[in-house]
């Protein structure tokens, strides 16, 4: 019976393991029964079996991208010999239909074809099947950083499954999706709390004031906020001044974002006096103030709990100095009696060996080998006193929470580039019966070229500036809270002449970075409207 009861155990784990490799071989085949292609990582061979197996019959061709936009239409003295029996005429026009037809370009990041570090395509539709090819080929692909689309009649529907790609490639950060309208507008999707995209670039996509709110509530709300995204390029669309408010509710409570381009919209006066509050000192809503106290609250228990110790020091300092004295004092002594003990039986003998070499020496000279003894002695009674006076003083006294307060700012500051505090919980300051935050100054550069800002616009964006400049002086430190370093503002609706724009100017091109390395070239970005 033992026996028949091994063999039925046995065949019970064969059929469980054979069940098991009977789904991984189904999960391997693909619709067509054939096994799951593993790809390679280079490009160019996983996506054409991919395309062949998805029964797709034109396949783009994968190519390596030219660098300079002269080598696209190569001269007739570049070609091979057989072409230059060609006519030129001819060439040209080969070369320029080769250059809009579907294609797939590379850029790599060394001559290995697994390098892939971009992925361009333009002007052709991106179907349903080409995206289950690139949700295989591209999270193989361990070097690529960006993914440029241009053109590729994406719609709302196709944007999710692109989406689901996104946290498949780690090393994916800048995805730019560009003459690509949204009946739905879902381009906010790309930027949510849980994305992992740095640089998103939307230009030209038709986006009006419903997708601005959206793409706003993106950015930050009062529950949650993104905290990946670094850039976003918003120009050539269609937000006026009621979308530009949107986005500046958006940028109140986003401390991640560093440069926002809005260049080549409808934002007017209103608009900028929007985005210009955000960024100097705001007063905080009724919601976000009630938001913020619980937040205080949240965190002072969340310090008692995870600092108990100090809480009861914190508490044991608000006893009367003499009772703090006298328990202090108490627990030294016992400590000293304590450890003193355990040691003792070393500095006995020596002291023994002193005490007999004295004598044998006789008066009070002593002999040679009193004074090392006697040197030992302090030495070891030095030790034994400072030891344990260090370490419990460490433990209760005044000097630990002199050097517990010395090693505090060194963890702030490695700290501070890592985790983004929630801004509702940055010092403020009480005034009139409000509170005031200090703005956005994570923002450096904002980009409002060829809009319709007139000389009321930019006394606004003058005010932000100086109460940016006064505060950058206070925070001179802290290397993440600077302020904006490059405005842009030309081709408005202000004159040339504008006082205004030239006390702008005078704030902004000292901050501006580019402008100290390059200080004769004229700036086009903040050149007066001619």
């Amino acid at each position: 019976m033992g026996k028949k009861g091994d063999r039925g155990a046995k065949e019970k784990v064969a059929g469980v393991i054979l069940e098991e490799e009977g789904k991984n071989a189904a999960k391997r085949t693909d619709q067509h029964g054939e096994e799951e292609y593993p790809c390679t990582g280079i490009l160019e061979q996983d996506f054409n079996e991919l395309c062949s197996r998805a029964g797709l019959t034109k396949i783009p061709k994968v190519t390596v991208r030219l660098q300079s936009t002269s080598n696209l239409f190569p001269p007739e003295e570049s070609n091979t010999l057989t072409e230059k029996e060609v006519p030129a005429s001819l060439t040209q026009i080969q070369n320029k239909y080769a250059y809009f037809r579907p294609c797939i370009q590379t850029e790599l990041e060394h001559d290995d074809p697994k390098s892939v570090r971009e992925i361009f395509l333009r002007g052709w539709k991106i179907e349903e099947k080409m995206l289950g090819v690139f949700s295989k080929c591209l999270p193989t692909l361990a070097n690529l950083q960006a993914v440029h689309l241009w053109k590729v009649g994406l719609t709302d529907l196709s944007l999710f499954s692109l989406i689901a790609i996104l946290p498949n490639c780690p090393t994916l950060k800048t995805l730019t999706l560009e003459g690509n309208p949204l009946a739905e507008g879902s381009f906010y999707r790309l930027i949510g709390e849980e994305s992992t995209l740095a640089h998103v670039s939307l230009r030209n996509n038709n986006i009006g004031d419903a997708d601005a709110k959206l793409i706003g509530q993106a950015l930050s709300t009062l529950k949650s906020s993104n905290k990946s995204l670094v850039s976003l390029t918003l120009s050539f669309n269609h937000i006026s001044d009621l979308g530009a408010g949107y986005i500046a509710e958006g940028l109140r409570l986003n401390r991640s974002l560093l440069c926002l381009s809005l260049a080549h919209n409808q934002i007017g006066d209103q608009g900028a006096l929007k985005l210009a509050e955000v960024l100097g000192p705001f007063a905080l809503t009724h919601t976000e103030v009630v938001e913020r106290r619980r937040l205080l609250l949240e965190k002072e228990s969340q310090e008692r709990s995870r600092s108990p110790l100090r809480h009861a020091d914190a508490k044991s300092s608000e006893r009367p100095s003499s009772l703090v004295s006298n328990t202090t004092i108490d627990k030294l002594q016992a400590s000293k009696q304590s450890r003193s003990a355990s040691k003792k039986k070393e500095p006995l003998r020596k002291e023994e060996k002193g005490q007999a070499s004295a004598a044998g020496g006789g008066g009070v000279g002593g002999g040679p080998g009193f004074v090392p003894a006697k040197k030992e002695d302090t030495k070891q009674a030095k030790k034994m006193v400072s030891t344990p006076e260090q370490k419990v003083v460490r433990g209760k006294g005044a000097k630990s929470g002199a050097k517990e307060k010395r090693s505090l700012p060194l963890e702030l500051e490695v700290m501070e580039p890592t985790e983004i505090v929630n801004p509702l919980l940055e010092q403020a300051e009480h005034r009139d019966g409000k509170v005031f935050l200090p703005g956005n100054r994570v923002l450096i550069n904002l980009n409002l070229t060829w809009n319709q800002i007139t000389e009321q616009g930019l006394k606004a964006f003058l005010a932000a500036m100086e109460s940016q400049q006064q505060a950058s002086k206070a925070t001179a430190g802290v290397k993440w809270q600077m302020g904006l370093l490059r405005l842009s503002l030309g081709k408005n609706r202000f004159p040339a002449e504008s006082k205004t724009f030239a006390r702008l100017q005078e704030l902004m091109l000292p901050r501006d970075p580019t402008y100290r390395q390059l200080p004769k070239a004229p700036d086009e970005e903040l050149a007066a409207p001619s």
